[in-house]
């Protein structure tokens, strides 16, 4: 009866909610020696994908984010929401959570 495809999907953020690609895990020390992966750490850093329009005052004024898309950002070790888009792990955090900016 009904017919279905497969679609690309894509995640728009809403508001002042920020989509980002945490950068992989350090699998291998600075001095060569090799890590399990199951005992490294989420790294702390990850890349903007794409940003919401922002948020809205009281009296309905926008103020955009202060980060865009492609912008290195420092995470907390914690928080944001694991979503997973087209096969990839990404996650939502509010602009408010990103600790940082790399210039």
């Amino acid at each position: 009866m009904f017919r279905t495809t497969a679609l690309a999907r894509s995640l728009a953020p809403l508001a002042d909610r920020v989509l980002i690609r945490r950068a992989a895990k350090e699998v291998q020390t600075a001095g060569g020696i090799y890590l399990p992966t199951d005992k490294t750490k989420a790294p702390n850093s990850g890349e903007v994908v794409s940003v919401g329009p922002g948020m809205r005052d009281v009296s309905g004024n926008l103020h955009s984010l202060t980060v865009k898309a492609g912008d290195s950002v420092l995470l907390p070790e914690y928080g944001g929401t694991k979503v997973e888009v087209n096969g990839e792990e990404l996650f939502l955090f509010r602009e408010d959570d990103i600790l940082g900016k790399f210039e």
